[in-house]
């Protein structure tokens, strides 16, 4: 493996302010190995190892479709819009990359065609809600819902909006041609 995380390394170079750390050289080296003999790897490692870094240069170097998952949406676009991006521009990286979400996370335009249809039952502040989401269908470009600014993130709208696999009707739902959740999927296969 090429010794990103040297004192002279491609991190160093790139990076302002970064600093090589031991801890976190040996971490990516464990998972560079891990990843080049397919096998499992469990890393346990103390605040300022630097162990997002740790595992994503070396699953940028890889060469192979690799899957990274978080343990909260905070952490996931923390990693796909600062710590991704940085990493990708130090090493050169010229793949694809790829934020796939739990369909829950995606707007249903079907589910919100029904909940629009059947708005007389709603209540008045959950009506207005699903009035303002259908403006902003108009203008979201992939229906991320962590993404509309004009609905409270614990509106009684959303669980009336989105799908789930009970709910789902697939390649059988009339809007399907323009599912986000199957763009999202989309996304993930070249990757």
């Amino acid at each position: 493996m090429i010794d990103d995380f040297a004192a002279d390394g491609q991190l160093a170079s790139a990076i302002a302010g970064f600093k090589p750390r031991e801890p976190q050289r040996q971490m990516a080296f464990a998972v560079a190995s891990a990843i080049e003999e397919t096998r499992p790897l469990v890393v346990e490692a103390g605040t300022g190892t630097g162990k997002t870094y740790a595992y994503l240069a070396p699953a940028l170097r890889a060469n192979k479709k690799v899957i990274i998952s978080t343990g909260s949406k905070a952490l996931q676009d923390q990693l796909y819009s600062r710590d991704l991006p940085t990493v990708a521009k130090a090493l050169k990286y010229t793949g694809k990359l790829a934020l796939l979400k739990g369909r829950s996370n995606y707007l249903c335009l079907e589910r919100l065609e029904q909940q629009a249809l059947a708005g007389g039952d709603l209540p008045v502040q959950t009506l207005s809600d699903v009035i303002l989401l259908r403006s902003w269908s108009n203008q979201t470009v992939d229906g991320d819902i962590s993404t509309c600014v004009s609905v409270a993130e614990d509106s009684q709208a959303w669980p009336l909006v989105t799908s789930t696999n009970d709910n789902c009707l697939g390649s059988d739902c009339p809007l399907y041609k323009d599912c986000f959740c199957g763009e999202g999927a989309e996304k993930g296969d070249g990757c």
